[in-house]
């Protein structure tokens, strides 16, 4: 009989079990709301990567008003944010479990959106890099928490396939990002793009509150002490799976975050694009290869990972691997129409580990233990991945621009492919970790 994690957070090391089935023979469903719950939690997402990744879209703009450097601006889009956003989603995951994990992200939906405002008022480097700083501040307490409330809402079997469409959020925030913010500094100015955006989360924030509830704890956690952070830590941090899917993620956001930012002033510089066109370029990028991606990741991982847990490692390596050549003949490409077409499905495999690897994680850990987990993992993901992979390829461009010149940005973005090889042999490896480390979770009978 497969053995599962005691009280104290020890692992389960058994053969992958079947999934639970309640005494109809009927496999789990989702709690009554689920639904709804993860409808407004995308739509929070979503205004998460809207005010994060809107930086990218106005870059241009800002620095020709500003004055900053490709490296200055990488410190804005990846350290300035990445800094406290990773650091503080641990101690206020830590309150989520705690205390309430609906407060939290509501509270946190409102800190983000007002400095993404405050975005538009500075007028050098320092003070936006202090906003930026701000914005990173409030997103810490939004993305672990909501992790937990689809795993408390969505069974198992179900939940990939629930943490991909939250994980949606990434692409369609990212593109609401590019569009709007890109027509709005176009036709009236980049500090109007903030301003809007940053209003639109503080309006979202009181009906979000009112409609999702966190959920009351199931029959077999009911005698579960609340989870402490050094008991948690030392539960992921002993299992490989941990570090493998971690590392390996945090590879592939390393060149995700830094060619997604970077992409904008890539088509302005190389391709002749300007704001409006690069905006549809981007947008449309995003809507068809991401969203496809991550909706696909999170059902073949559903499906296969019934079979044998370590398909959750699985899919990601080989949509990492597979994603390389296509990016090498797309950044290569000098006709912009081929360079899309060429681009849309390496951007599709990119994004197909989100919903099986934010699954994995969900299952190394009882279920308490949830928000925790999740922000051990974000913290290295994001303060590595976010914060140094746009860094790195700024740099990166800003080194080369003496050998290469406006083709700088370009080589940076081909030298840094090489880390999708790591990341897909990472995810590899994790697969057969995964068989003995993952924790089965109490349902109610």
């Amino acid at each position: 009989m497969p053995q599962t994690a005691s009280p104290t957070g020890a692992s389960a090391r058994a053969a992958p079990p079947q999934p639970p089935r309640d005494m109809s023979g009927a496999a789990p469903r989702p709690a009554p709301r689920a639904n709804l719950v993860l409808a407004m939690l995308l739509g929070v997402y979503v205004l998460n990567f809207v005010d994060r990744q809107i930086l990218s879209i106005l870059a241009a703009p800002i620095q020709a008003e500003l004055g900053i450097s490709d490296a200055r601006m990488g410190l804005l889009g990846g350290m300035a944010f990445a800094l406290l956003y990773s650091t503080l989603a641990v101690p206020l995951a830590l309150v989520a479990d705690r205390v309430s994990r609906t407060w939290v992200i509501t509270g946190a939906l409102v800190v983000w959106s007002v400095f993404t405002a405050l975005c538009g008022m500075a007028q050098g480097f320092w003070q936006l890099f202090a906003a930026r700083v701000g914005v990173g501040v409030g997103e810490a307490g939004g993305v672990a928490p909501s992790y937990a409330l689809i795993g408390d809402y969505f069974p198992s079997e179900k939940r990939a396939s629930a943490l991909s469409i939250y994980a949606l959020g990434i692409p369609l925030g990212s593109a609401l990002g590019v569009l709007a913010g890109g027509y709005i500094a176009a036709t009236i100015d980049w500090r109007v793009a903030f301003l809007v955006v940053g209003g639109a989360g503080v309006v979202l924030a009181p009906v979000f509150r009112l409609l999702v509830r966190d959920r009351p704890r199931l029959a077999g956690e009911a005698v579960a002490a609340p989870p402490r952070l050094g008991v948690v830590a030392r539960t992921v941090m002993a299992k490989p799976s941990f570090w493998l899917l971690t590392f390996g993620a945090t590879a592939s956001s390393m060149l995700g975050y830094g060619v997604g930012f970077w992409m904008p002033s890539l088509l302005q510089r190389s391709y002749g694009l300007d704001l409006i066109e690069t905006s549809y370029f981007i947008g449309a990028l995003l809507l068809l290869g991401s969203v496809s991606g991550m909706v696909l990741g999170g059902r073949i991982a559903d499906r296969l990972g019934r079979r044998d847990r370590a398909w959750f490692g699985w899919v990601p390596a080989i949509s990492f691997i597979a994603a390389v050549p296509l990016f090498v003949a797309g950044i290569l490409n000098d006709n912009v129409w081929l360079a899309f077409v060429l681009f849309l499905i390496p951007q599709a495999f990119a994004y197909v580990w989100l919903g099986p690897v934010l699954n994995a994680i969900q299952h190394l850990v009882e279920p308490p233990a949830r928000s925790l987990a999740s922000s051990l993992f974000l913290l290295i993901n994001n303060l590595i991945g976010l914060g140094g992979g746009i860094y790195a390829l700024g740099a990166l461009s800003t080194a080369l621009k003496p050998h290469y010149g406006e083709e700088a940005l370009r080589m940076s973005m081909l030298f840094a492919l090489a880390l999708l090889v790591v990341a897909s042999a990472l995810m590899a490896l994790a697969g057969p970790a995964l068989r003995r480390d993952w924790v089965d979770e109490p349902h109610a009978g």
